[in-house]
This record gives structure tokens, C-alpha cells and sequence, in this order.
């Protein structure tokens, strides 16, 4: 792992935690590789090894789509990102890796998805709504494709606060869904604390989670989640790079009074329920007393 800290900081007031909170993306910004790409493709590769239907799964008749993607990255990787990738022939050379892209003993959403940082789910409408039809999803934040798989949105975020069937945020999911267009590319922000660097986070949450842990310990999980809706298959694909930042990393950025203390409001903030949603019930009032240290040990010194 590189250390790239704080890239991004949705906790600082502009993404607010458990809404749906999605905007408008610039499609040339739609996959953003960055120094930890060697890193996070190594680990996908380990992991595929190691836990193989816990990390991908697809439907019968999803070859297609998946062959969709697959091209849409080939044709937008070296256009977009040059120093980094190269198309040579049929294989795509990126990070000291290489991928055949006339390899057809792998499907091609597992060859996409070893392009990039980014775990990739296809969406895909039925009768009873979107279900995940197909993922390449290596590092899970607390959930389990083997789970999810195959379910509509309103089963998977049955778990999640407000987000259950027949609720609005529900409501406003699905709609969002039917009516994207191939042309209009969205992106939105999730973030959580974990206890420890880990970046393949199957549920159930380990035991780090629960077990009594220093809140200078903590990371920051960002989740950068995009959608675009595949001109041909019609289908959705979700998006989900992860980026693990160090709560101690905070202290080392100039606007670190701001970001602490925003960081600490949005903790308090959470009810009951969000905050054991994201296990943060029986450690957030140590988080937060740290943040709150952090913001006006900053002010003092700066």
C-alpha cells in the first residue's frame, strides 16, 4: 500500500452520511487509477484466488453486458489515462500488469474489473425491480455478495436505516434508477470508520469491530461510487472505489480544525440506529472526543 491520504473528505460536510446524496459526474472522470493501483489490482488477483464465488458471481445471459463493460473501459482507460495504461494488440498493459482481453476462459466482467481500482456490479430490472446480476466485488465494506446476490435494491438495503422497502429514500432509489440515461454519469460519497487497514471487508464485521480498539487506530473508509446506465444492455453499472484513510492523518491537513470538527458533528449526529448500522455504537463517544482534541489542539496551534 502507498500512502495517499485524504483525497477525498465527504465528512466535511458535503456528503451527509445514509442519504443518497448523488451528483452530477464529468464521464471523463468516470475511473480514477492513482499510485495504489499495482497495490489494489494485486490484492484482487489474491483475493479471487483465495475466496473465488465470495468475490464474483453473475446470471446466465449476462455476457453480454459484461463484454459491454468491458469495452467501455479498454476504449476509456488509455484515452483517459495514458501513463498509465497502454493497449498493446489484445492485451491491456497497466501498473506492470497485463490483461488478455482474448482470454476466453475468464468472463469478462472478472477481465474488466482486473483493469481497475473499482469493485463493478451490474444492475439489471426485472419484473420485481434491480437486482444484482452480476459483480466483480473484492473489497466489500461490510456486506457479502454470496448475501446480496441476485436480491432487488429494496432487499439489499433492507438493513440500512431509512432505506427499506417502502420508504422514501426507496422510493427515490428506484425511480433514480428507471429514469438514468446512458448519456448522464452520477456519482455519490459513503463513508464509515474501520478499526484497522483492511480493504476485503465481508460481513460479518470482524471482530476488530466489536472488540475494545483505540480510537487513534481508527480509518477513515471513503467509498466513491459511481453509476452509468450501458447503452446497449440497458443495464446499470455501480461503481465502488475504496479509499482508506488513517484518522490520525487528519491532524497533518491545514484546514485539520474544520475537518475534525465536522467529522466529530456528523458521529454525533448519527441515531441509535445509523450508528450500529456503521458499528460505530459502542466507540463513537472516544472518536468523537479525539476529533473534538484534534479540532481545538489545531486552533491553538494554528
Amino acid at each position: 500500500m502507498i500512502e495517499r491520504s485524504l483525497i477525498y473528505t465527504p465528512y466535511d460536510g458535503s456528503s451527509t452520511p445514509l442519504t443518497i446524496g448523488l451528483l452530477q459526474l464529468d464521464p471523463a472522470r468516470w475511473i480514477e487509477p492513482d499510485g495504489d493501483l499495482a497495490y489494489h489490482l494485486s490484492e484482487k488477483k489474491r483475493l479471487l484466488a483465495e475466496h473465488a464465488e465470495q468475490v464474483f458471481r453473475a446470471e446466465p445471459g449476462t455476457g453480454q453486458a459484461q463484454q459491454e463493460i468491458l469495452d467501455a473501459l479498454v476504449e476509456y482507460l488509455p484515452a483517459h489515462h495514458p501513463a498509465l495504461y497502454r493497449r498493446n494488440s489484445n492485451r491491456m498493459e497497466m501498473a506492470g500488469q497485463t490483461v488478455d482481453l482474448a482470454d476466453d476462459r475468464l468472463p469478462p466482467l472478472l477481465s474488466a474489473g482486473l483493469l481497475v481500482q473499482d469493485d463493478l456490479v451490474i444492475m439489471r430490472r426485472g419484473d420485481d425491480g434491480w437486482r444484482i446480476a452480476a459483480a466483480f466485488l473484492a473489497f466489500p465494506s461490510s456486506w457479502s455478495l454470496s448475501d446480496k446476490f441476485g436480491k432487488v435494491m429494496d432487499e439489499i438495503h433492507a438493513p440500512v436505516p431509512d432505506f427499506a422497502g417502502g420508504s422514501r429514500n426507496a422510493g427515490l432509489i428506484n425511480r433514480m434508477f428507471d429514469n438514468l440515461s446512458p448519456a448522464r454519469f452520477v456519482v455519490r460519497w459513503n463513508w464509515s470508520v474501520n478499526w484497522g487497514y483492511a480493504l476485503y471487508r465481508p460481513a460479518p464485521q470482524p471482530a476488530s469491530e466489536t472488540e475494545p480498539v483505540p480510537p487513534e487506530d481508527a480509518f477513515i473508509r471513503i467509498e466513491r461510487q459511481t453509476l452509468r446506465k450501458m447503452p446497449v444492455s440497458g443495464d446499470i453499472l455501480f461503481t465502488i472505489r475504496i479509499y482508506l484513510d488513517p484518522v490520525t492523518a487528519l491532524a497533518g491537513r491545514p484546514n485539520r480544525r474544520e475537518l475534525a470538527s465536522s467529522f466529530a458533528d456528523q458521529l454525533q449526529a448519527l441515531t441509535p440506529e445509523q450508528a450500529d448500522y456503521k458499528g460505530l455504537l459502542r466507540k463513537r463517544d472516544g472518536l468523537v472526543a479525539m476529533l473534538r482534541k484534534m479540532a481545538t489542539d489545531s486552533a491553538t496551534v494554528g
